[in-house]
């Protein structure tokens, strides 16, 4: 296993996009066997090809930049998913409204009646029944 340490030694390495696009690969591969397209399989192969392209690149810092770009783009569509989560989750104890002013959206308890609301983005008063 030494050779592999030192073939590895200054080449970039395992990073979650090259597991993002493993699962990928993967994912397209079992596609293209059940739909019995032969493209799809071409397809992940590419991608793996990429993926291990990435894995032995010296270009450490493009690979980076990479890397810091798809987990930009995770971390927002993960933040995204779990915020509706969360709000399928309050739907039976609150009731979200937007705000009139500056269309922040405000969580407030449900069977109070007309409240009087205020927003804490733009402190913009405004009534809405829950």
């Amino acid at each position: 296993m030494d050779w592999l340490r030192r073939f590895m030694n200054g080449r970039y390495g395992i990073d979650h996009l090259y597991k993002a696009l493993l699962l990928l690969s993967i994912a397209v591969t079992f596609i293209g066997i059940i739909t019995d397209f032969e493209l799809l399989n071409t397809v992940a192969l590419a991608i793996l090809i990429y993926a291990v392209f990435r894995v032995i690149s010296r270009n450490t810092a493009a690979r980076a930049r990479e890397n810091a770009a798809f987990l930009n783009w995770y971390n927002s569509l993960a933040s995204k998913l779990n915020s509706r989560k969360n709000r399928l989750k309050d739907m039976k104890t609150h009731r979200f409204l937007k705000c009139p002013q500056c269309n922040q959206t405000l969580r407030v308890p449900k069977g109070k009646g007309r409240i009087r609301i205020t927003c804490p983005k733009c402190s913009t008063k405004f009534e809405a029944r829950t």
